[in-house]
């Protein structure tokens, strides 16, 4: 009602304005429902269905939506893509987005291609279908590893950062690790070149219980190059020249990538001459030529050579050297029984060890040579066929055995060096080249050298006499004792039979005791004539008087008794016949003095420093039979 109706009926006296009022058209009954409002037609063309027409066609909408659920993971595809966000159809009323950072290990997604989502809310506060391909990666990262890996898919990672001993890779949402090792077959010196990177892997090893995962890129270049080396190797033939890369260096060779497949050059394949190292010959990446020397199509080895690809350096070894010529060359090896010197690069000759001195003593190469001296030596052999060349130094010298005996004459006298010790002698030098042997039985007269150590010692000099020289073997017998007179003939005169000394008991001996007389002889006692007068039996250390029972100057053997001293008469213990000490009986009866004999050798005796004399050498024996002949 307007604002005039109102003020009119307000104008209005009370009856008429009831009557106003009853004239108002009566309301509706309360049970009778205004028809809805049809929002959706709201500038749209009218249209009307039927119920039944629309129930049928809401039922074929509700049919084109998926039914969804929160907190599952579900695929959906790539509708759009930008430069933040990719949109997602999963079925749904409406599409979600996904921030393209999770998506940065496949920056091949295009439109079209499928991708696990979790949905994480059906509906956020705009209405928005809110998805995560982080979180479904991560639900499904375990389940998916573990089947790549029984599988051996080839997968893609996202290289996150490096790490020691190689870089983090990000696998279906785990961070998985790439050793250095397994990036390629050829070492990488620089992993921060990977950063960032999308690759292709192979999951090689789980552990569950730590929840670690380990990746390779280098099995999949392996499978390849497999494949590769057997279509390669197949058309590989013996003496083909092929270029490669050097691809590694190692002590004992080099390793060259041939387009796929590798092989190996040994170091003695590189260079006709000695090398220490094969980086004297290559470098890392050097492009070089090759020869194939053999192959094994079943182990895929391929053996390289580089120094065959060059003549051989003995065919250019110069005609005109012959036997007998002097070179001069470098020592590039030594061992114990010999040096090679190397004359040309790629030609060496040998030079034994017996070729390096005159001497006949055993000696090594170091004793003679060093590595990289330079040396001069005389042509021995040349096989130019077989390639070897034997040499010799001491041919430079003149030999010192020749006019050998007119520098040392028998019965000359020298000074040698001692040189080496044997059971039976001692090996000396009294030159360069010219030994000679000292017998043990040429060292004394009187004592008995059990070894020549006791005597002297390697590297002393000592006085010698030549005794026989053996031009054949290049031997001189020397001798020692004959520097000075056989003491023997002068105890031939003062240990005679029946003579009575005093001796000192020294040492047991077998069926006896050794007894020490005075001028350091030794004589020997049978246990049956070492009874005292009272019946005792001697002791060590005893002194008493013996006498001599049996004297050989030949055997250099003194057999003594104490019994005969006290059993026998006092005028048969000294003989008629016998000498005074110091007197000498010749054959017609006249004596003469031995007192300058006797004087010299007790100065012989002083000088010496040996033990047992050399007189015991043969008593042993002989005193058993004179003993078994006493018995009898």
């Amino acid at each position: 009602m307007s604002e005039l109706e109102t003020s009119n009926i307000n104008e209005l006296p009370e009856e008429e304005a009831v009557a106003v009022v009853t004239e108002t058209p009566k309301a509706k009954p309360a049970d009778v429902e205004p028809e809805p409002f049809d929002w959706g037609s709201v500038g749209k063309k009218s249209i009307s269905y039927s119920a039944t027409e629309k129930a049928r066609l809401e039922a074929m909408y509700d049919q084109t939506l998926s039914s969804i659920v929160e907190h599952d993971v579900i695929e959906g595809v790539v509708v759009a893509k930008n430069n933040r966000e990719v949109v997602v159809n999963i079925g749904f009323k409406s599409d979600g987005l996904i921030p393209l950072s999770e998506l940065r290990y496949n920056p091949d997604l295009k439109v079209g291609d499928k991708l696990e989502v979790y949905v994480e809310s059906q509906e956020d506060g705009t209405g928005q279908l809110v998805l995560s391909h982080k979180k479904a990666r991560t639900l499904r990262s375990w389940e998916r590893v573990n089947q790549a890996f029984d599988t051996q898919e080839v997968i893609k990672g996202y290289v996150k950062c490096r790490t020691k001993g190689g870089l983090i890779v990000d696998v279906f949402g785990i961070e998985a690790f790439l050793p250095g090792s397994q990036i390629d077959v050829k070492p990488i010196r620089d992993y921060d070149m990977f950063v960032d990177k999308v690759m292709e892997f192979k999951v090689v090893k789980i552990n569950h219980e730590y929840k670690n995962v380990v990746v390779s890129h280098k099995a999949l270049i392996e499978d390849e190059i497999e494949a590769q080396k057997t279509e390669i190797i197949a058309k590989l033939e013996k003496g083909q020249v092929l270029e490669g890369t050097v691809k590694n260096i190692t002590s004992y060779g080099v390793f060259v990538d041939l387009g796929g497949v590798d092989g190996l050059i040994h170091i003695t394949d590189l260079s006709w001459g000695r090398i220490n190292h094969p980086e004297e010959i290559v470098t890392l990446d050097e492009k070089i030529k090759v020869v194939i020397l053999d192959f094994d199509e079943n182990k895929k080895r391929i053996a390289l050579g580089l120094k065959q690809l060059t003549s051989h350096p003995w065919d250019s070894l110069s005609e005109g050297l012959n036997v007998g010529d002097t070179i001069k060359g470098k020592v590039v090896v030594i061992a114990d029984y010999g040096a090679f010197v190397e004359i040309a690069p790629g030609v060496e000759g040998l030079i034994h060890v017996s070729e390096m001195s005159w001497s006949q003593h055993l000696r090594t190469a170091h004793d003679f040579l060093k590595v990289g001296e330079d040396v001069e030596a005389v042509v021995l052999t040349l096989d130019r066929e077989q390639r070897k060349m034997s040499l010799g130094m001491k041919q430079l010298i003149p030999d010192p055995w020749i006019a050998i005996r007119d520098r040392y004459p028998i019965n000359s006298k020298h000074t040698a060096t001692v040189r080496n010790f044997t059971n039976f002698g001692i090996f000396v030098e009294l030159e360069e080249g010219v030994d000679g042997l000292i017998h043990i039985s040429d060292l004394s007269w009187s004592k008995k050298i059990k070894h020549p150590a006791e005597f002297t010692k390697i590297g002393d000099t000592i006085e010698v006499v030549v005794l026989d020289v053996d031009i054949e073997t290049r031997r001189l017998s020397l001798g020692h004792k004959q520097l000075e007179e056989n003491p023997w003939d002068v105890f031939e005169t003062v240990f005679s039979v029946g003579t009575v000394h005093k001796g000192t008991i020294i040492a047991n001996a077998d069926k006896g005791m050794i007894v020490s007389l005075p001028y350091g002889v030794e004589g020997f006692a049978p246990t049956r004539h070492l009874q005292k007068e009272n019946g005792e039996e001697v002791k060590m250390d005893d002194t008493l008087d013996f006498k001599v029972i049996e004297f050989s100057k030949d055997n250099k053997k003194i057999i003594l008794s104490h019994v005969r001293t006290h059993q026998e008469a006092p005028e048969k213990q000294a003989p008629a016949e016998k000498p005074k000490v110091g007197e000498k009986i010749t054959k017609d009866g006249q004596q003469q003095t031995t007192k300058n004999q006797i004087k010299k050798l007790k100065d012989n005796l002083e000088r010496t420093t040996l033990g047992d004399i050399e007189a015991l050498a043969n008593l042993k024996s002989e005193m058993q039979e004179d003993e078994k002949n006493n018995e009898e």
